[in-house]
């Protein structure tokens, strides 16, 4: 494993597990100290664990869309570790499934707030407290759900396109010293995805080119690689992670 973010210091939101957390270690593994978040602390606290305890990692619980959260754990990472020179933006929710005609506004509103205007404020906060000055870079996690219909997952899907567009919106904004790019996977193995896959993962594998669903590994990769100076000349931009399965026509 190379030492590409020897020195950096990153915050990764939704890290207690899943992508998060795989991100969060794939940083780690690569020099980096990193300040995760969530909601549980308890949750947090393992995964400081995992990651080498505090002298790597430290822990701020809190809900992903709370501002006054979100300039808290800025501060603790500064106060920590002396810089913010990385964000993941990786928290979502999604805690509706059906058509959208059947929605009750009031979840699309939260799915909105987490999902896109949170990691804006996120954003804001970084550059506010280091990044303007400083420079860094960013990765947004959207998905191919934003891509085209979902039926189902219609609204996150709405959201996660959305989030593309902050990202390169923002990239434009913030060049050159800010580089803001996001990746978009399929279906991960993650708790937060089991739905989409519990009881039928080999049926449901079977439509990937590649034959597997995702591990947050194969997504902590290329988040790696977008934060690092090998994308260097990369921003605004949406990989898609995803096995394969969108060149077959799925979501």
């Amino acid at each position: 494993m190379t030492q590409r973010f020897a020195g950096k210091v990153a915050i990764v939101t939704g890290a207690s597990r899943g992508i998060g957390l795989g991100i969060a270690e794939r940083l780690v593994a690569e020099g980096a100290k990193v300040c995760i978040t969530a909601r549980k602390q308890e949750a947090l606290d393992e995964a400081v664990r995992t990651l080498g305890g505090p002298d790597r990692a430290i822990a701020v619980a809190g809900k992903g869309d709370d501002v006054d959260h979100q300039a808290d754990a800025v501060k603790q990472t500064l106060q920590a570790f002396g810089s913010v020179d990385l964000l993941v933006n990786n928290a979502g929710i999604n805690p509706v499934y059906g058509p959208m005609v059947e929605m009750e506004l009031d979840a699309a509103r939260k799915i909105f707030e987490v999902n896109c205007l949170a990691a804006l404020s996120w954003v804001q906060q970084a550059h506010r407290a280091w990044m303007g000055e400083h420079g860094g870079s960013v990765v947004n996690v959207s998905s191919v759900a934003g891509l085209k219909p979902a039926p189902g997952i219609g609204f996150y899907g709405a959201s996660k396109a959305m989030l593309a567009h902050i990202t390169a919106e923002l990239a434009v904004e913030l060049g050159p010293d800010i580089r803001v790019n996001a990746v978009a996977p399929a279906v991960v193995k993650t708790k937060f995805a089991t739905a989409l896959y519990e009881g039928k993962e080999e049926q449901v594998a079977s439509t990937y080119p590649l034959k597997r669903l995702g591990v947050p590994e194969d997504v902590g990769s290329v988040v790696a690689f977008l934060l690092s100076e090998d994308a260097a000349w990369m921003t605004g931009q949406v990989l898609v992670v995803d096995g394969g399965l969108t060149l077959t026509g799925g979501v």
